[in-house]
C-alpha cells in the first residue's frame, strides 16, 4: 500500500463511550498487505489490533476475542471471504459487530454478494488511509449508538419491570396485588392446562373484621392485616406458591400442581398455624382470638377453565364456609370443610 500517511485530524477514538479500547480483526492472506493495514489502523489510534491470514483462523480469533470492527478480503485460501461473513454473523445471534470487505474488485456484483453475505460496506484495495479512516470513524459511530440503544433499551426493561413490581405489590401487606393476582393466576391457569396438573386457588376471609376495626381502631386493624399477610407468605414454602391481598380483609393464594386432598391439607396447616401466632379480637362471637375462613377450589385447567370461573367457584366456596359457622374452609369441588374432614 503506496499511500500518503493518514492525517492527524483523521484519527479515530482509541476507546470507545465505556472507556474498552476499540479492537479490529484484519483478515488478509497477503502479509505484506495485513501487515500494512496493520500499520495504518495503528496510526489511525487503533491500539488493538488482530490478524488472521484465513478463514479458520478468523474465525477463531472472532469467537475469542469479539472484536469491535473485521476488514475482511475476499480472496482467502479456503473458503472464501463471503462464508467467513456468514459464519461470524451466525455466531453471533442477536449482535453486531460491523464487516467492510476488501477486494482488488470493484462490481456491483461483488458489492451485492458482501452486503448478502453480512457485510456493511465494501472498500477497494489498495486502500486509501482517509478513506480508511473515515470508514473506521462512521462504523464506531454507529457502534456506539446501537451499543448506547442496547443499553437504553435494558434500563427500560428493568425500569418497566420494576415499575410493574410497583403496581402489582399491595402496599400495606407487601403481598400481591389484586392485579398481580389476576395476571400470575391467567399463567398458572395455562401452565396447568400445558403440564396437566392440578391447580389450587384459595380464598381466605378474616371472620367479623369490622368488629375488630371497629373496637381496636383502623391503625390495629392496618397491623392485623399485615401480620396474617405476614402469616400466608410463610406457608407460601415452594417457589410458584403466592399469597394475595384479594381486597379489604380478603386474601387469595395460588397453589400450583396442589390436588384437592392437598388442598385442604394446606388448609387445616393454615388454621393451626394462626393458633400458634395468635391474634386477639376484642369482638368476635366465636372466642378471644381472630380467626379466618376460606374457600377453596381445585381442578386440572383445561379449554374451559379461566380465571374469573376459578375465582367464582372459590368465593361460592367461602361463602359455604362463612354460612357453616365460619372458621372453617370448605372445598367446591369436595363440598366439604375443614371441620367434616377432620371428624370424619
Amino acid at each position: 500500500m503506496t499511500s500518503p500517511a493518514t492525517p492527524p485530524s483523521s484519527s479515530i477514538n482509541a476507546s470507545g463511550d465505556d472507556g474498552t479500547p476499540f479492537t479490529v480483526l484484519v483478515v488478509e492472506d497477503q502479509a505484506s498487505v495485513r501487515a500494512s493495514l496493520v500499520a495504518e489502523l495503528r496510526r489511525a489510534g487503533v491500539r488493538q489490533v488482530l490478524e488472521a491470514a484465513n478463514g479458520d483462523t478468523a474465525l477463531a480469533e472472532f469467537r475469542l476475542h469479539r472484536p469491535d470492527l473485521v476488514l475482511l478480503d475476499i480472496r482467502l485460501p479456503g473458503q472464501d471471504g463471503y462464508w467467513v461473513a456468514q459464519q461470524m454473523r451466525e455466531s453471533e445471534p442477536g449482535g453486531w459487530t460491523p464487516i467492510i470487505f476488501l477486494s482488488g474488485l470493484d462490481s456491483d456484483l461483488d458489492v451485492w454478494r458482501g452486503i448478502e453475505a453480512g457485510g456493511d460496506d465494501y472498500l477497494v484495495k489498495p486502500v486509501k488511509p482517509i478513506v480508511l479512516v473515515a470508514k473506521l470513524r462512521a462504523m464506531r459511530r454507529l457502534l456506539d449508538m446501537r451499543r448506547r440503544m442496547v443499553a437504553l433499551t435494558e434500563e427500560l426493561h428493568q425500569a418497566n419491570q420494576r415499575l410493574n413490581e410497583m403496581v402489582e405489590v399491595d402496599a400495606l401487606t407487601g403481598l400481591v396485588n389484586r392485579r398481580g393476582l389476576d395476571r400470575l393466576l391467567y399463567g398458572e391457569i395455562l401452565a396447568g392446562r400445558r403440564e396437566n396438573l392440578p391447580l389450587t386457588l384459595m380464598l381466605c376471609d378474616i371472620d367479623h373484621f369490622k368488629r375488630y376495626n371497629d373496637t381496636a381502631g383502623h391503625v390495629q386493624g392496618d397491623a392485623c392485616l399485615r401480620h396474617i399477610g405476614l402469616l400466608l407468605k410463610e406457608v407460601c414454602m415452594r417457589p410458584r406458591d403466592v399469597a394475595s391481598r384479594y381486597g379489604g380483609e380478603e386474601f387469595a393464594l395460588i397453589l400450583p400442581n396442589t390436588p384437592r386432598s392437598g388442598a385442604m391439607t394446606f388448609a387445616r396447616a393454615l388454621t393451626q398455624l394462626l393458633k400458634t401466632s395468635p391474634i386477639a379480637h376484642p369482638d368476635s362471637p366465636l372466642g378471644s382470638q381472630l380467626t379466618i375462613s376460606g374457600g377453596i377450589t381445585t381442578c386440572i385447567p383445561d379449554e374451559s377453565t379461566s380465571a374469573e370461573s376459578m375465582l367464582m367457584r372459590a368465593d361460592e366456596a367461602l361463602y359455604a364456609a362463612k354460612a357453616q359457622g365460619r372458621n372453617r374452609f370448605f372445598s367446591f369441588e369436595m363440598q366439604m370443610d375443614t371441620i367434616e374432614q377432620l371428624q370424619g
